[in-house]
């Protein structure tokens, strides 16, 4: 791995780390309504990004056309708002490892969807590592109570994850890390206000709570506005489907985290899953690749894993 795909790397392992922290934060937020949260969550967001959205950012929105408007509007709707929401819908009926044993089997659905949509195959390494890290996923998270309507929703919460990466691929580009992830928050914290009203009514929005409040800060300044920046800024550098790899980390960070609030232990199972998932990411990365140049074989260059993202 070069400078380049190892800050890369880092950045998505970081993002994923505090997105997983986010899932310990949901479980202060229960009485909270859902619609309000996301609002007060990504409407900071936003306004905590627009001093950093960089310069030229107006002439950069500008030139964006209807279709990738509407692809922003629909990277907010599916891959943020829609995906916290079938979460919650499927945590009615299930336990809240069902949804996260789908959304771990993220990695598999980006390393195929991504190249087929490029025109290529999918890369043998990175759905070797995919698979790996879907399988620790499980085994940290193990499976639980559900029925269909849980299931069914934690579907939808996987192609809400799919969505946030795949989504974003034609538009990182030309908006760049800091300016897309700005966008989608004030995209998704209107969404999220439509939402509200006409789920809730008058009471979508109300004070929050001390731990509310925390809950909420902690979100929308780690989670989202650092972690979605270094997320991005991840994906640029080494491509969605090398980063989504890294998804395998959330269910470990929140295993990690849960004790910390006492919602859940950290035992033989979860060691065993997180080493599986460092497993999946160091194959699926190549990372491993860098001790066969010790025998003495010329050292090549890994290409980024998508074309798509230099052809934008």
């Amino acid at each position: 791995m070069n400078a380049t795909t190892t800050r890369g790397a880092l950045l998505a392992a970081l993002a994923c780390v505090l997105v997983g922290g986010s899932f310990t934060a949901n479980s202060l937020l229960g009485d909270y309504p859902y619609a309000g949260g996301q609002f007060l969550r990504y409407g900071l967001a936003f306004l905590l990004l627009v001093p950093f959205a960089g310069r030229g950012a107006a002439a950069r929105l500008r030139a964006l056309g209807t279709g990738r408007w509407l692809r922003l509007a629909l990277l907010a709707a599916v891959g943020m708002v829609g995906f916290n929401l079938a979460v919650l819908a499927a945590e009615r009926s299930a336990e809240p490892a069902v949804p996260g044993v789908f959304v771990g089997c993220a990695p598999v659905v980006v390393a195929v969807v991504v190249p087929l949509l490029d025109g290529r195959r999918p890369q043998r390494v990175v759905l070797y590592g995919a698979s790996l890290v879907a399988l620790g996923a499980f085994t940290v998270q193990g499976w639980g109570r559900t029925d269909g309507a849980g299931i069914a929703f934690s579907v939808c919460a996987l192609v809400g994850e799919v969505g946030f990466a795949v989504l974003a691929v034609p538009v990182l580009r030309p908006l760049g890390p800091r300016l897309l992830s700005t966008v989608v928050c004030g995209v998704a914290a209107a969404e999220s206000a439509v939402v509200g009203v006409l789920a809730d009514g008058a009471g979508w929005l109300r004070r929050p709570d001390t731990a509310e409040a925390g809950a909420l800060l902690w979100q929308a300044v780690v989670v989202t506005v650092v972690g979605f920046v270094c997320w991005y800024m991840g994906m640029q550098r080494i491509g969605a489907e090398r980063a989504t790899l890294y998804s395998g980390l959330i269910p470990v960070a929140a295993a990690c985290t849960a004790p910390l609030v006492g919602t859940g232990s950290y035992g033989a199972a979860q060691a065993v899953g997180s080493a599986l998932v460092c497993a999946g990411v160091a194959a699926g990365s190549g990372a491993s690749l860098r001790f066969t140049r010790r025998s003495g074989a010329p050292a090549t260059r890994q290409r980024t894993s998508e074309r798509s993202l230099e052809r934008l």
